[in-house]
């Protein structure tokens, strides 16, 4: 079965000089089940682009796997109702899965769906170098502007998020949109891996508030800086400071709000803003 990431769908525009029909290109969401082993571990709502991104994004910040070279073999299969993301995994990742193991359909945006304990909500997080990237004040008020102009599923639909990865002096990276944000987020961190890229020497920018799962995804990946368009979550900022994660929120219009490790961003004098 495949699946486009839009679908054109016609409507009825009613405005102040009258109604009309209007045709408008809509993202796609479908069932994506996320399989280990012939166990499915959580059935997620996804826009049906760059699907192994999401998967292998999935399964390294969920913990099922650590490693790229944990993965025996790795395909989509389409069903009547949705795609089957269907990984074979070593045998020492056997107990990791299980531990992780998630059984139910999670509704878009949510990052924490099926999650059965108190505990794995507020897992352990490890702890980033206090080393880093150097941003200036000016990349980081304008990342969120500079992740605008690389995503083509937002222009056609105007109703998905993304996640980009920049580095200083060099700009946007890599962008992966989705109609959830934990879901961009984990197809970026899923392009990365695959990419052999380091994402300790850069930062992810967001197009969303920064809840609890946003950070943990972002500190597993070993991302030192995080920039989003909106807030954070209190509970956010306090792990980002636990891990000695650079987190800057409200980045547009040329400013920016930074709340934990500000030693990242060259804030001093000598900056050109």
């Amino acid at each position: 079965m495949a699946v486009s990431a839009t679908q054109s769908m016609v409507g009825l525009s009613i405005q102040h000089e009258g109604a009309h029909d209007v045709a408008r290109n809509l993202p796609e969401e479908t069932p994506v089940a996320i399989v280990f082993n012939g166990t499915t571990a959580a059935v997620m709502m996804a826009t049906p682009a760059d699907l192994k991104d999401f998967a292998f994004g999935f399964a390294l910040t969920e913990g099922f796997i650590e490693r790229l070279d944990q993965v025996e073999s790795f395909e989509i299969v389409p069903h009547e109702s949705g795609l089957e993301a269907r990984f074979q995994l070593a045998d020492d990742r056997v107990k990791a899965m299980q531990a992780r193991r998630r059984n139910m359909l999670g509704p878009v945006g949510c990052g924490l769906c099926g999650i059965d304990s108190l505990e794995q909500a507020i897992r352990p997080l490890p702890v980033l170098k206090c080393t880093g990237p150097r941003l200036s004040k000016s990349e980081v008020a304008c990342a969120t502007s500079a992740l605008r102009d690389h995503q083509p599923l937002h222009d056609q639909t105007h109703a998905v998020h993304a996640a980009g990865f920049m580095l200083p002096s060099q700009g946007m990276m890599l962008v992966r949109e989705d109609v959830g944000r934990h879901n961009a987020l984990d197809k970026l961190i899923g392009a990365l891996a695959q990419n052999n890229i380091d994402a300790s020497l850069g930062a992810i920018v967001l197009t969303s508030r920064v809840s609890v799962e946003m950070v943990q995804k972002t500190v597993i990946a070993g991302c030192p800086v995080l920039i989003a368009v909106s807030a954070p979550t209190a509970h956010a900022l306090r792990l980002a400071r636990g891990a000695q994660l650079t987190l800057a929120a409200f980045a547009r219009g040329g400013g920016f709000d930074v709340y934990s490790h500000p030693e990242r961003i060259l804030i001093g004098a000598s900056d050109a803003a």
